[in-house]
């Protein structure tokens, strides 16, 4: 696990937390380093200070990178970090990024050309700095081949418990989540949408048109209707929204209908048909695939693991 001045505390010690947790079921699993550019104590962003060691030159079965307010000083300021990280990564069997630590995977260019995810405040900026990663700002985590990138904080849990599921198998992972006492691995799928929305939903210029749409999902949501509603023409609304919350109308209305389906599908037992005709996707074979491109997985899948 690499830090840096400014981390954030829980990017680190959840992943060190659940790699722990998890040696105790299959002792000698895992042996635990934590690494700095600058060895010693590090503070985080909090104050609190984690005592790191030096950047080693042997090689490493997995590398993590910690995220937190100091990622971009790291990731821009510190070529040390960035010349370490690709030769760890090139001996590394696999890497990782917690949360906004993808700044320092991309910056060192270790992401163009990949899928990866990050925190969903830091996706638009993220996405202007990088053109060359594929990012998918609505996941809980993306593994693109030997590369893994989670979104904020806690979503370096979820990540690390699928990294023990591969080393150790599903039922180690299960347990170590017990032990955490954290629901068992969410799936990389499943998203940030709420958040995402909100974006441009809650203080954004389109938020009152967000809240109207979001009341009538089962009904037609075109751009043209939506642009009428804003009082815009629908080429200067698709602009000028697009720009805004950083997804197109269409995308963002798709994304409102997934957030609704889900919590529904979640929490109740309708029939999956009904969900997505309440829903606005009008069929439930169009909100399978809706699903399935978005969380990775169908309607019953998801219901079934919410009650796991």
């Amino acid at each position: 696990m690499v830090i840096f001045p400014g981390f954030q505390i829980l990017d680190a010690t959840g992943p060190i937390a659940a790699f722990e947790i998890a040696g105790r079921f299959v002792p000698g699993s895992y042996e635990l380093a934590l690494m700095a550019v600058e060895p010693g104590p590090v503070a985080s962003s909090s104050g609190v200070a984690l005592c790191a060691g030096p950047l080693p030159d042997e090689p490493f079965d997995t590398v993590m990178v910690a995220g937190g307010e100091g990622t971009r000083e790291a990731a821009f300021a510190c070529p040390q970090l960035r010349a370490w990280l690709l030769r760890a990564a090139s001996a590394a069997r696999r890497t990782a990024s917690v949360c906004s630590g993808a700044y320092i995977l991309a910056e060192a260019g270790l992401l163009d050309g990949r899928c990866a995810t990050t925190h969903w405040g830091r996706s638009l900026d993220f996405a202007r700095r990088y053109p060359k990663v594929d990012l998918r700002p609505d996941r809980i985590f993306v593994r693109d081949g030997n590369v893994w990138t989670s979104a904020g904080i806690t979503a370096g849990i979820d990540l690390t418990l699928a990294l023990v599921a591969e080393d150790l198998g599903e039922a180690v992972a299960r347990q170590t989540a017990q032990q955490l006492v954290v629901h068992h691995r969410r799936p990389g799928g499943q998203s940030q949408f709420s958040a995402l929305v909100e974006v441009g939903g809650q203080a954004g210029r389109f938020a009152e048109l967000m809240a109207w749409a979001r009341e009538r999902l089962d009904e037609p949501l075109s751009v043209e209707r939506l642009a009428g509603r804003a009082a815009m023409s629908p080429r200067h609304f698709a602009r000028a929204f697009t720009a805004e919350t950083g997804v197109t109308p269409a995308k963002a209305v798709e994304r409102l209908r997934l957030e609704a389906a889900r919590l529904r599908v979640e929490a109740t037992i309708e029939p999956v048909e009904r969900v997505a005709e309440a829903a606005g996707f009008g069929d439930a074979e169009r909100m399978r695939r809706a699903f399935i491109r978005a969380f990775g997985q169908p309607p019953q899948a998801l219901r079934r693991a919410a009650r796991a």
